[in-house]
């Protein structure tokens, strides 16, 4: 076949395949729109999912009259500005949109309208586009004093084929709905709002720009328990900042719906980004567990570019390793921040358990020796504690390799020390009462497993396990974090044979794997050379340990496999080294373990994000029994 020269309708229905995959994706382009013409109010509307009607109105500067013909014809734009030469630079892009590709796309596809009065003119202009068939300029009603409405119907009817890949209505209206909150995340500041149908489905309000401002919009989107169980994230690093919001450990999910990033204000799907959240997150959730987060990266445009996809929601960074270290040492500084906090969903699950009882129930007589009254055990008075050494006795016989170190609590100690900072009860050189620190004082033990706690305004029950467990599993991280890992020497150094630019990644990053003592080198073209792995993963698959790390490596830019199975160790050795679930432990044993959890960060969910302790408020245990 001859080659031939594609009509300007086919050519625009082509870039209709890319940008406009579905109608979620029409209103992501007709929003930016709005956003860079400087909307601060954006209402959307969307009819059958989007595919019978769709309705974007702004108050922006909206589009003079001379320049409506060019915004329906393809790559015209006011969002690139040429130099004195005549060249663009596309490193340095500061909008949302910039390829002039939407309207004309849409315009090839569907029935597009565009009402619009400039900033600068006293009448408003309408211009219509039907399959890529324009009508002329006329006249047009418009309610405000200037902005845009941009109208589509029918959706793909140019082109019918495509309407057999689209969805039920409702999980197209359930996209649109992801995508209006992916861009009010990002513009607090921007008013929003959504109808589907007739119906409004949110309506949010424009906020106050910065961090506050910013929490009450994703709290709108997100719900109050992330609000209550947000960390906030604000880091900067070589020019480039992070900020936004990240929530505990225990306030984790099932899967990554959770996950929002941004760039410059633009929401992404990105590898590198995902991955680093999740490296930072590995000491604490369990791989089935992903955490809650709305992270806000703002680079030099010079420094990412967003020209990589027409739908741009992707990017490439200069400097992936600068943007993940950024990522991880952020939220890890949050994360050790918030101590020993549990997410306040834990209490609420815990309430939600409980069931009131209206009637006696009859039951065999108590006795002592009875089961229930070998669960719980109590005691009157407060003994002096004990020496350290002798708190928990028996366990360095249980466990060779661990060797936990309680402090015997005294009652006259000062409180731990962000503890002050956090109660004003507490004052420097005073006798502290046990039920002034932050994890009580221990009053029982319920079924040889459970701490029960007393605080000044309610109780909280510890998992004894999970929580000495974490306890152990800090303690034997800090000690890596001190000095090298021990090493082993394989008998025989052995060789793992590579796809070339596999071996090469994993080649190249020999340096950090000696810093978790792993020694490669590079074994000629597409092999390398394993001669030390770290003592603590014993007789270890070498060859599947290499793969994934180069698969990590090809990934996420980082091997997260060796960190994770030397973590999967440690969690396994401080399982083994921790205080049993049966244990019966005495008052200063349990006080202890609830003073070092106070010292501990992390402590406050065990080495694969479940809690370790639940604090129930003295107004939740009065809901119970009809006081509030």
């Amino acid at each position: 076949m001859p080659i031939r020269r594609l009509s300007p309708e086919t050519v625009n229905r082509i870039a209709a395949g890319e940008v406009v995959e579905r109608p979620a994706s029409a209103i992501k382009e007709l929003v930016e729109n709005a956003l860079d013409a400087g909307g601060r109010n954006i209402e959307i509307q969307a009819d059958g999912g989007g595919l019978s009607r769709i309705l974007i109105a702004d108050d922006g500067k909206g589009i003079p009259k001379a320049e409506l013909p060019l915004a329906i014809e393809r790559h015209a734009t006011s969002k690139l500005e040429p130099d004195d030469a005549g060249d663009v630079d596309l490193l340095r892009i500061h909008t949302l949109g910039f390829r002039g590709e939407a309207l004309p796309s849409i315009g090839s596809v569907a029935r597009l309208s565009i009402t619009t009065r400039s900033r600068d003119e006293t009448e408003a202009w309408v211009i219509q586009v039907e399959g890529g068939a324009t009508r002329p300029l006329a006249p047009a009603p418009f309610p405000g004093p200037h902005g845009a409405r941009v109208e589509v119907r029918d959706l793909f009817y140019a082109t019918p084929a495509r309407l057999k890949f689209m969805k039920s209505e409702r999980a197209e209206a359930m996209a649109i709905s992801e995508e209006i909150k992916r861009q009010a995340m990002a513009h607090e500041a921007v008013a929003f709002t959504l109808s589907l149908d007739g119906k409004v489905a949110l309506r949010l309000p424009a906020e106050h720009p910065g961090d506050e401002g910013r929490l009450k919009r994703l709290s709108a989107l997100l719900g109050r328990d992330f609000e209550a169980n947000a960390l906030l994230i604000d880091q900067e690093r070589d020019g480039v900042r992070l900020s936004g919001y990240a929530g505990l450990p225990t306030y984790s999910r099932g899967n990554a719906a959770h996950q929002y990033l941004f760039v410059n204000g633009r929401p992404v799907k990105d590898r590198l980004l995902q991955g680093a959240l999740r490296g930072a997150y590995a000491d604490f959730l369990a791989r089935d567990r992903h955490p809650a987060a709305v992270l806000f990266l703002d680079i030099d445009p010079l420094y990412v570019d967003v020209n990589v996809h027409p739908a741009k929601a992707e990017v490439r960074f200069r400097d992936p390793a600068l943007v993940r270290g950024l990522i991880v040492g952020a939220l890890r500084h949050a994360l050790h921040a918030a101590g020993h906090r549990a997410s306040t969903t834990v209490a609420a699950d815990a309430m939600a358990g409980f069931q009131p009882h209206t009637g006696v129930t009859t039951g065999p007589a108590y006795s002592p020796s009875s089961p229930s009254a070998q669960g719980f055990s109590g005691w009157t008075g407060w003994s002096q504690p004990a020496a350290a050494a002798q708190i928990i006795p028996g366990l360095n016989e249980r466990s060779a390799r661990v060797e936990p170190s309680w402090d015997a609590p005294s009652w006259t100690q000062q409180p731990p020390a962000d503890a002050a900072s956090h109660d004003s009860r507490f004052t420097p050189h005073a006798p502290i009462d046990p039920l002034d620190y932050p994890l009580g004082a221990a009053r029982g033990q319920l079924h040889a497993n459970y701490i029960v706690a007393q605080t000044r305004d309610g109780l909280v029950i510890v998992d004894q396990h999970a929580a000495h467990e974490r306890l152990v599993y800090e303690r034997m991280k800090a000690q890596m974090a001190e000095g090298s890992v021990t090493r082993q020497a394989l008998l025989t150094p052995e060789v793992v044979d590579l796809d070339p630019a596999e071996a090469e990644r994993v080649a190249s990053r020999a340096e950090e794997l000696a810093e978790m003592g792993l020694i490669v080198e590079a074994f000629g073209a597409g092999a390398v050379l394993v001669r030390e792995t770290p003592a603590m993963l014993g007789d270890t698959d070498v060859q599947g340990l290499i793969r994934d790390i180069a698969d990590d490596l090809a990934e996420h830019g980082a091997a997260l496999s060796l960190k994770e199975r030397m973590a999967e160790v440690c969690g396994t050795m401080a399982c083994h080294g921790s205080v049993r679930s049966g244990r019966i432990l005495t008052a200063p044993e349990m006080n202890a373990l609830l003073r070092q959890m106070e010292a501990t960060p992390h402590s406050g969910q065990c080495n694969h994000g479940r809690p370790t302790y639940v604090e129930l408020k003295l107004h939740d245990l009065e809901k119970l029994f009809g006081r509030r």
